[in-house]
């Protein structure tokens, strides 16, 4: 321990703690579940170790371990947080499973009409606090419908954790074990309308099949429609059933199979596990030697679940659209543009709505295409679907049978409640009922990105298929550039008004490039580019500064950072090689904290801004808006 405590810095009472969940551990691995001493699993329970995680540790099965507890009568518990100390009796509604002989319980269930809430566990990358603010609405709307509305969610740092949020809340982890007492101990007090899983991201969701297996109602979206949208071959059917183009794709077990697929397919492609696990585990790979690396490194994330192939649609504009369905009549709850093109994940993608520089007949489709699938699929409340818009055609990427982290500024950027919309579906209210139509952007609104990269020092800030951003603006405007502006600024990225650019672009953003460089200079920026990047610009009479690469020579590129003769810097990488080559210049830029743009789009986007910044920006509440 005390080795752990030089090279960790942790705090030795902590360590002590986590040592004797670990002798615990082992304690347990020395029997058979038949075996088990009383004492022994009362203090495995009571350290919070679940029934599953003990069946490993005793070699048996989970049911076992159920079993041998209700033998001995060891059930858990629940008891109010005092929030007075002691002092008195605190009333608040706020309770804590433990585990006891007997129940023991405090505040016995009403027997008001109630429905529960899943929350979204942990914030962390892909999980955020976008999916505790729909928790909110919800239990809001709920609240609202005269039903009592129960939440269950383990993070305190969040809203919905308020003691006076809902109208009890289960301070208890989101797994089956613990959801599903909970879900008993309600019931057992009567009128359980049933449980809501679609606002808590992708945590809840995991768990509709063994709640559903389990006879628990699910409130919304049934258990079909969840799996006809989250299984990779029914949802491939549904799309083909309905006429709605998507990219070509594969499964693979073993890298061989995915080489085949792969090549089927024709390299750069997307690949993941064909479960979703919340924007992680994604990666584009460009040649077999990628590719094999995935596969090798996959299967410690996959649980040995095939990966899914992609046909990777290089360069084109993305498209985000969430729905509310109520059986019969779907709204669109906004429709937003990514910013980035396509294969950044769109939660690191700065996004608009309105859907602006898209084509009003390409909009139309999509919208077409979105309430086909949510009437077949048979959702009863939110959806979010994804599309990629590559020479005229819309490919549907993927479909949530959830909130998204997207809802809360939809919400926001047209003033419907859009969670509150879907939880009074579930209780039995239609979009007609509601008054509900499509939604209608208030104001140019631009979603932002906030991102951890300056507390980490040394990471290469280039953005991919996989989730890095920790959370998220939103500016408000007139215009696009007004919009993105306050945007950047929100999320801690301040644009130069002059200076000098540095520019390194991927040849295949070469034929783009004249029409960045062009508005740069109008602008009064000075430019430096490598060789490659600077003969593209001279070829249409521009002046550049020719700089070498950091391996070529110096003056290069991070020299001229640390001289401080660069305020901004667009890189954009394409391929493994270039990923690494040039990630020395990103980090850099990092380090010195000068903007640094890895995609050009977003540097068109930022020029737009820059104009905007040289005036004057009206700021206004957004409850201002009409």
């Amino acid at each position: 321990m005390e080795e752990l405590h030089r090279l960790t810095k942790i705090t030795a009472w902590f360590l002590r703690e986590i040592e004797e969940i670990v002798v615990l551990e082992g304690r347990l691995r020395s029997f058979p579940v038949d075996r088990l001493p009383e004492e022994l699993l009362e203090k495995a329970k009571r350290a919070g170790f679940a029934d599953d995680q003990i069946s490993v540790f005793c070699s048996g099965t989970e049911a076992e371990v159920v079993a041998r507890r209700a033998e001995l009568g060891l059930q858990p518990t629940y008891k109010r947080v005092d929030t007075c100390a002691g002092e008195f009796q605190a009333e608040t509604p706020y309770l804590y499973g433990t585990w006891e002989y007997g129940d023991t319980s405090e505040a016995p269930p009403t027997d008001r009409p109630k429905a529960i809430v899943l929350g979204s566990g942990p914030n962390r990358i892909g999980q955020g606090v976008e999916f505790d603010c729909c928790c909110v609405q919800a239990v809001e709307a709920i609240r609202a419908s005269g039903v009592e509305a129960i939440l269950i969610n383990c993070n305190p740092e969040t809203v919905s954790t308020d003691f006076d949020t809902s109208d009890r809340l289960y301070f208890e982890p989101l797994t089956y074990e613990h959801v599903k007492a909970v879900v008993d101990r309600e019931a057992a007090g009567g009128k359980l309308l049933g449980v809501f899983a679609q606002f808590g991201g992708q945590t809840p969701l995991k768990l509709a099949s063994p709640l559903d297996a389990a006879g628990v109602k699910l409130l919304g979206t049934p258990l079909n429609a969840i799996l006809d949208a989250e299984d990779r071959e029914r949802f491939g059917q549904a799309l083909k059933r309905l006429d709605i183009p998507a990219p070509q794709w594969g499964m693979a077990t073993s890298f061989e199979q995915a080489r085949e697929v792969a090549q089927r397919l024709s390299y750069p492609v997307m690949v993941r596990p064909s479960f979703v696990l919340g924007g992680r585990a994604m990666a584009v790979v460009f040649d077999d030697a990628g590719l094999e690396k995935y596969m090798r490194e996959a299967v410690a994330v996959s649980n040995d679940q095939p990966i899914l192939l992609d046909r990777f649609l290089d360069g084109a504009q993305e498209l985000d659209i969430d729905v509310v369905c109520d059986g019969e009549e779907v709204a669109i709850a906004g429709l937003l543009a990514h910013i980035e093109e396509a294969g950044i994940h769109s939660g690191d993608s700065y996004a608009v709505i309105p859907a602006l520089g898209v084509p009003e007949d390409i909009l139309e489709t999509v919208k077409g295409y979105a309430r086909k699938l949510a009437l077949d699929l048979g959702v009863r409340g939110l959806m979010n679907l994804q599309f990629a818009v590559k020479d005229g055609i819309a490919y549907c990427l993927e479909a949530n049978p959830r909130a998204s982290r997207t809802v809360p500024f939809v919400s926001k950027a047209t003033g419907v409640d859009w969670a509150g919309v879907a939880a009074r579906i579930g209780l039995g209210q239609s979009l007609k009922q509601q008054g509900i139509a499509d939604g209608v952007p208030r104001a140019v609104s631009v979603k932002g990105v906030v991102f951890p990269f300056a507390k980490f020092p040394g990471v290469d800030p280039v953005l991919g298929p996989e989730m890095k951003s920790t959370g998220e603006v939103m500016g408000i405007g007139e215009t696009f550039g007004e919009a993105y502006a306050k945007a950047l600024l929100a999320a801690g990225i301040p644009l130069p008004l002059s200076g000098t650019v540095f520019l390194t672009v991927n040849d295949a953003d070469k034929a783009r490039l004249p029409e960045l460089a062009q508005k740069l200079v109008a602008l009064g920026f000075g430019l430096c580019a490598t060789e490659g990047t600077a003969r593209t610009l001279e070829a249409v009479g521009l002046k550049v500064r020719r700089i070498f690469k950091v391996n070529e020579g110096r003056p290069n590129a991070v020299d001229l950072l640390k001289n401080g003769e660069v305020q901004w810097v667009i890189n954009t990488p394409l391929g493994r090689d270039a990923f690494f080559d040039e990630s020395a210049i990103r980090r850099e830029a990092l380090r010195l904290k000068i903007p640094c743009l890895t995609n050009l789009s977003a540097a068109l986007a930022a020029c737009e801004a820059v104009e905007t910044l040289r005036g004057e920006m009206k700021v206004r509440a957004i409850q201002t808006l009409g």
